[in-house]
């Protein structure tokens, strides 16, 4: 089996702060999430929480100091040193900045926070996007996995 099939075996907790209607189901999220994860863990643990804007605002201006809603943010696990566990972190996906991007850039709801949840788990993986050539390695990575999910280039 090549490294790229091996599946995760994920422990997945998903929080809705807001009304779910019109938002993933868990099982949405652990669908992307393990597809993300597969081949690059065999044991993950991480929390996603949906928010609304007031949320994601004061997620993003405590922690990032940021005072505006943004899509999604990455809060990677900080272990003491030598503390070995599948916990990976935190992910938080802000629904009403997510529903406005698919809008407005004519995506299926679905299929953006597809895209976010991946991109969310890549970064508590370690991949990031300050210098060119890391965005250009991790949206080739998100580009692969959404694809295998059926799911178009969202960089197109």
């Amino acid at each position: 089996m090549s490294r790229r099939s091996q599946a995760c075996e994920l422990a997945l907790s998903v929080g809705y702060g807001l009304p779910r209607r019109g938002l993933p189901a868990p099982a949405s999220f652990r669908r992307w999430a393990g597809a993300a994860l597969m081949g690059r863990k065999r044991e993950a643990e991480l929390g996603l929480r949906v928010v609304d804007a007031d949320e994601g605002q004061a997620l993003n201006r405590d922690y990032r100091g940021k005072d505006y809603a943004t899509n999604v943010l990455s809060f990677p696990a900080e272990l003491p040193p030598g503390l070995k566990l599948p916990l990976l972190g935190d992910l938080v996906l802000c629904a009403p900045v997510v529903a406005r991007e698919a809008a407005e850039q004519g995506k299926p709801l679905a299929a953006h926070y597809a895209h976010l949840t991946v991109h969310g788990v890549l970064h508590l993986l370690g991949y990031d996007h300050m210098a060119e050539a890391e965005a250009e390695r991790m949206e080739a990575e998100e580009r692969r996995i959404l694809a295998g999910l059926g799911i178009a280039d969202p960089y197109a």
